[in-house]
This record gives structure tokens, C-alpha cells and sequence, in this order.
């Protein structure tokens, strides 16, 4: 026996109806996941950096900070790097960060809107450019290399690389600085 036109017309728009209905849950499942990640990964913490001034000496013989953003994660298995980048020379790789002074208590973690300081030693690298350090310091850049652990999973590294940074001969006591947009 034939199943008449309406009754079956009326069945595959049923259907087609049921179909669509799980592409639009489909869809929203999807963009709910999505959302889930993006906001997961803008929760991750951040490291931000400041220098201190630069008083006496050589201006790579300077005290930097850096800062966990977050208010909520910590900075695991924390290393910094260094590189100084200059003007028609080859790019060095980086340069672990010395005279690390964690917040009592930590030796690679650096907790939620903590913050260390170290320095760059840089004037090992620099051998036998003593005289022109200022000359040299004005035409580099410097670059900072963080690594460390992915909060609640921390098999996984993150890695977040900031700069560049210039001595800003503008302030004083003159200071590594973010360097300004439009600069060459």
C-alpha cells in the first residue's frame, strides 16, 4: 500500500526539520567549546617586564623585573632569557638570566601577581667592546624569553618571547623600555 503525497511530504519535513535542529546544536556545541578555550587561554599567566634605572656603569649591568599578570595561576618551572639583538650582527641565541631573586620561599615559581628580578649577562658577551657599551646599548635591542609550565597541565611548556626593549635615554635615571610603535 502507496503512503499518500501529504502524509509522506509531511514525514520527510519532519525529518529535515530533526536535521536541522542537530546541525544548529552541533554548531552551538561547537562555538561553546571555543569560547571555553578562549577563554581558558586568556586566564593563562602572562609575564611583564621593567627595568630598573640605570645609575652607574655599564647599561647591560641592570636590574630587570618580571611579573606574573595573572590572578589566578602561577608561573611554574619558570626560566628566563635574555638576547640582545644589535645592529649588523648576527642574531645571538639566548642567554640565561643570572642573579635570579625569586619571593622567599620559590625557587622556579613565581605565584600569582608575583614578582623577581634578575639581570642579563650580557658583558660576557660583549668581551672586548668595554669602551663603546653606551654606543653599543643605544643601537640594541633586548629581547626576554620566558618558559614555563601550562597551568593544570604541566606536562605542557608555554613559551612567551616580549620585546623589544631599548634604553630610553629620555627618563632618568635612563631605563630599558618597551620600544614605542613606529620606531625604527
Amino acid at each position: 500500500m502507496e503512503i499518500p503525497l501529504q502524509q509522506g511530504l509531511q514525514e520527510m519535513a519532519a525529518i529535515g526539520a530533526r536535521s536541522v535542529l542537530w546541525v544548529i546544536v552541533a554548531a552551538a556545541i561547537v562555538v561553546l567549546l571555543a569560547a571555553l578555550a578562549f577563554a581558558a587561554w586568556s586566564l593563562r599567566p602572562v609575564p611583564a617586564y621593567t627595568s630598573d634605572g640605570v645609575e652607574t656603569g655599564t647599561p647591560f649591568d641592570v636590574t630587570f623585573r618580571i611579573e606574573n599578570t595573572s590572578q589566578w595561576f602561577p608561573l611554574s618551572h619558570l626560566g628566563i632569557g635574555c638576547v640582545l639583538r644589535r645592529a649588523g650582527v648576527a642574531d645571538m641565541p639566548p642567554i640565561a638570566a643570572s642573579d635570579v631573586q625569586m619571593p622567599a620561599g620559590s625557587s622556579s615559581h613565581l605565584g600569582p601577581n608575583e614578582s623577581a628580578t634578575f639581570k642579563c649577562p650580557f658583558r660576557a658577551v660583549l668581551r672586548g667592546t668595554a669602551n663603546d657599551e653606551l654606543g653599543i646599548a643605544l643601537r640594541s635591542e633586548l629581547y626576554f624569553r620566558a618558559t614555563y609550565d601550562l597551568p593544570l597541565i604541566g606536562s605542557f611548556r608555554l613559551t612567551d618571547n616580549r620585546g623589544p626593549f631599548v634604553l630610553n635615554s629620555k627618563v632618568l635615571p635612563p631605563r630599558w623600555t618597551g620600544k614605542p610603535q613606529g620606531q625604527p
